[in-house]
């Protein structure tokens, strides 16, 4: 049976972009905005990994 309050992407390898519950998802769990979002995917393609990392890099060198 589905959770549906535990509601997240089935491959969280990769992020998609199709849904807005998606989008609200991936922002939510990486603590970015929309379009932070879209510049890291821009940056380095929708591998969650590779993301992830990009996003943490951009906030050293804010820092």
């Amino acid at each position: 049976m589905d959770n549906l309050e535990n509601k997240g992407p089935e491959d969280r390898s990769l992020i998609a972009l199709k849904e807005d519950w998606e989008v609200k998802w991936w922002t939510k769990s990486l603590g970015v905005s929309v379009l932070q979002l879209k510049e890291a995917i821009d940056a380095v393609g929708y591998s969650s990994e590779k993301v992830h990392l990009f996003l943490q890099d951009k906030k050293h060198l804010k820092k």
